[in-house]
């Protein structure tokens, strides 16, 4: 598997996901049935948020580099209460975004919420930050009908990443002590998470539990907590799908207390 995912491969599982979503909601016994892991939505309310985010962000990415706000969907923003036309209405819904990301390419500046983070404000950030929201919402849905599915590996791999580096990095200071974070996949990858008053910062480890892939001749570097499972299930407690403690804690769990009660601007 390559290390990290190409502006085709984005495309190519955006599309893939997508479909997987309508799956589901085709598979569903009503669209008004509550989504377990969004309480306050019901299968329509997802897939109305789905649908409606992807016009959003297809209309941002053409707005071009000096859009300096989301801009308002493309299209009929409004979901159809009819299935099949609401899985229509859907498929459309990604094959806009895929249109408005394909003519664009990878490289061109685009607005974004982002932009205290290491992410970059680029067309491609914003392919890679829609593939991963619409795979946590694949699941949703998959376990809203009964029949969850774990994210493919080379989402979830590329998913734990960009969350770190997305959500997980500002330049805006941490307001506890400082602290060296560490995630290890089981699939063997592992990141480092740096938190101080400078604001946090991450990168992947060249080695697992090593040094960064960017540090050269280091010495090894000491940690204050860290957090092992499956990409999948790192993916899953980032979004609050599942609990921290379903996975591998070491006895810090303060930090990451403290990490999911933050919200820096950004």
């Amino acid at each position: 598997m390559q290390e990290t995912l190409e502006f085709p491969d984005l495309l190519r599982l955006i599309d893939d996901r997508s479909a997987a979503f309508r799956a589901a909601v085709a598979a569903a016994p009503s669209l008004d049935v509550q989504v377990p892991t969004c309480p306050e939505w019901t299968l329509f309310d997802l897939v109305q948020h789905l649908g409606e985010g992807r016009r959003a962000w297809a209309a941002t990415i053409s707005a071009g580099p000096d859009a300096t706000a989301k801009a308002s969907p493309k299209g009929d923003a409004t979901a159809p209460r009819e299935r099949e036309a609401l899985l229509a209405w859907l498929a459309a819904s990604t094959q806009l975004l895929l249109d408005a990301l394909g003519e664009a390419g990878p490289d061109r500046g685009c607005w974004t919420w982002w932009g205290k983070s290491q992410s970059p404000q680029t067309c491609g950030a914003v392919a890679r930050h829609q593939l991963h929201e619409i795979a946590v919402h694949t699941y949703d849905a998959q376990l809203t009908v009964g029949a969850p599915q774990p994210l493919p590996e080379e989402v979830a791999l590329d998913g734990a990443e960009e969350f770190l580096s997305t959500i997980c990095t500002t330049t805006e200071a941490w307001p506890h002590e400082p602290a060296v974070v560490d995630y290890h996949a089981t699939e063997g990858r592992s990141w480092r998470h740096w938190l101080s008053d400078d604001g946090a910062r991450a990168a992947r480890l060249s080695t697992p539990g090593t040094t960064p892939a960017s540090a050269t001749d280091e010495e090894p570097e000491a940690t204050d907590a860290s957090i092992e499972g499956s990409a999948n299930e790192l993916v899953l407690s980032f979004y609050g799908r599942i609990p921290l403690d379903s996975l591998k804690l070491d006895d810090n769990r303060g930090v990451f207390d403290q990490l999911v009660a933050w919200d820096p601007e950004q």
